[in-house]
């Protein structure tokens, strides 16, 4: 493969595009005969859409964004894989300043369990439905998301029901925390560094990271088009590649503060390198004045967390037959198995491991 083999990949600000900036800036595309060029987009619609026309060969995408493209569920109808993942975790759950407040009122505690915490938030809703006050909006990044899904699986552990006694809302991560400041939202689900920026800047406190309402929770994937997976093999195996051997580099701790560094500048999240670091060490400021508590697990870069699982896949599915946002049948989850792809990742890395034993 040429050394000029140039790779589109649109990215959104987040602590989980890290695999893709380390990939770029530390030379491993460089080295499977890759140019990446990161695009910065603002939404997950976006990144969806020009994948879809082909603005973008590949992109980091939401994992069940890749499954509700497949099994037509999603905007356009395009068929998705993920030959890659991105990591496991990077969510948490946020709840304004005034919201809070409320919530202390019931009896929570800062860093106390979740499904207490949710409690408390479900307390705070039904008095304010005895006085007849609107229900709390919460703001998620896309339907089609983890974050909608933990979101719920929060609210339902705390007695809600977040169709009748919540207003779930779609907002881009980088505009979340200005919705908070606005009164626009009362909390919302969305990757770091957005629940550390509301933080630190007293908007809001941490109520519940991703882990602790799903164990190692999937989130991000590489997405491309099934179509450009079938037409371009060997791009695909380097691509995969690429991420892990970005992964393997990111899950030495030693290097976790250059990735901080490199995420910190403008061009990819912009955010506080101190937050990034933080996050990515699984320690997060709860609430402005407070202390970084270890929350273990918080987000998982390393390679372990780059297959595409087909458990995942299926888990997705499931959440949408849940939810309602489709119908069942056999089909549709056999389209949304076969969207993640495991067995190219096994296939690019196994043609290196072939390659090495026939040096």
């Amino acid at each position: 493969m040429s050394v000029e083999t140039e790779i589109a990949v649109g990215f959104l600000p987040l602590l989980d595009s890290a695999l893709l900036v380390a990939a770029h800036e530390k030379g491993f595309a460089r080295q499977q005969g890759l140019a990446l060029r990161l695009h910065r987009e603002t939404s997950w619609a976006n990144i969806r859409d020009r994948v879809a026309v082909g603005h973008f060969e590949a992109a980091h995408m939401l994992g069940p964004m890749v499954v509700a493209e497949s099994i037509g569920a999603g905007q356009l109808n395009v068929p998705l894989v993920a030959p890659v993942a991105l990591g496991h975790g990077g969510n948490a759950i946020t709840v304004s300043a005034a919201m809070w407040r409320d919530m202390r009122h019931e009896g929570a505690d800062l860093g106390g369990n979740p499904a207490s915490l949710a409690a408390a938030l479900g307390r705070v809703i039904r008095k304010r439905e005895q006085v007849r006050l609107a229900p709390p909006t919460f703001a998620m990044v896309f339907p089609f998301s983890c974050h909608n899904y933990q979101l719920r699986d929060w609210l339902v552990s705390g007695g809600i029901d977040p169709d009748a006694q919540a207003r779930l809302v779609v907002l881009p991560p980088p505009l979340l925390v200005d919705a908070l400041r606005s009164g626009q939202v009362d909390g919302f689900c969305v990757g770091e560094p957005w629940n550390s920026i509301a933080v630190e800047a007293g908007l809001g406190v941490i109520a519940a990271v991703a882990s602790e309402v799903w164990p190692d929770p999937p989130e991000k994937v590489l997405g491309m088009r099934a179509e450009y997976a079938r037409q371009n093999p060997q791009q695909v195996a380097a691509l995969v590649r690429s991420v892990v051997h970005a992964a393997e580099w990111a899950g030495q701790s030693g290097n976790l503060p250059e990735l901080a560094q490199l995420l910190a500048e403008p061009r990819y999240v912009g955010a506080p390198e101190a937050v990034l670091l933080r996050a990515l060490q699984g320690r997060l400021r709860l609430a402005r004045g407070h202390e970084p508590v270890s929350r273990p697990g918080f987000f998982r870069p390393d390679a372990g967390a780059t297959v595409p699982e087909l458990a995942h896949a299926h888990r997705f599915h499931e959440c949408m037959l849940r939810w309602q946002q489709i119908q069942g049948s056999t089909d549709l989850e056999s389209l949304a198995l076969a969207s993640f792809r495991p067995d190219l990742r096994s296939a690019a890395l196994a043609a290196v491991t072939k390659h090495e034993r026939q040096g």
